[in-house]
């Protein structure tokens, strides 16, 4: 008989698949490399700050903080493209301001950082900001799309998550002295 955690899990893997899928699809219709390594990001970063919270901590305290930063994120996105109706820089018509794929991109970017630390913060910004930018040189959005939709993220993850209570593990090098610092949250 398969646990409880084990469905869930199965679950979970089986949605982001179908919806990478789903996705993936969409982002065939790419012109670039760059604009369809920039999809998958934006639904890769939030996907690993989602599941990070469901396989690694004790209830669900994180996966609830993600869902409030992810959908006021999204709602806020999608409310200023709907009242804003700005033309797209390739001509097309009317969602330009700001990006959604760059605003769930800094919204998961940020939720991993916030929740987890600066070591795995900077990698997820790093991707983030290739979301970004790849939104830009394939001319889908103007910069100004991404930094308002990078302010939306970031800001919702910050309102919405703390830092995680558990065990921090980091390596400790410094003037000849070398070891481990454990740390833990109360």
């Amino acid at each position: 008989m398969v646990g409880k955690q084990t469905r869930g899990g199965i679950f979970f893997l089986a949605a982001v698949f179908i919806y990478t899928g789903i996705f993936t699809q969409q982002t065939a219709l790419a012109q670039s490399t760059t604009e369809k390594v920039g999809g998958v990001l934006s639904v890769l970063i939030p996907a690993v700050g989602l599941g990070t919270t469901y396989f690694y901590e004790k209830g669900n305290e994180g996966t609830i903080q993600f869902f409030e930063a992810m959908i006021t994120s999204q709602i806020i996105t999608r409310g200023l493209k709907l009242t804003i109706n700005k033309t797209r820089p390739n001509g097309a018509c009317c969602d330009s301001f700001p990006s959604g794929h760059a605003s769930a991109a800094f919204a998961g970017a940020a939720f991993i950082q916030r929740r987890y630390g600066w070591k795995y913060g900077i990698p997820a910004y790093l991707g983030a900001a290739f979301v970004g930018y790849s939104r830009v040189q394939s001319d889908e959005h103007y910069t100004i799309d991404v930094v308002a939709a990078a302010a939306i993220g970031i800001l919702s993850s910050y309102y919405f998550t703390t830092s995680y209570k558990g065990f921090q593990i980091t390596p400790l090098a410094s003037n000849g002295i070398y070891g481990v610092n454990i740390t833990k949250r109360w």
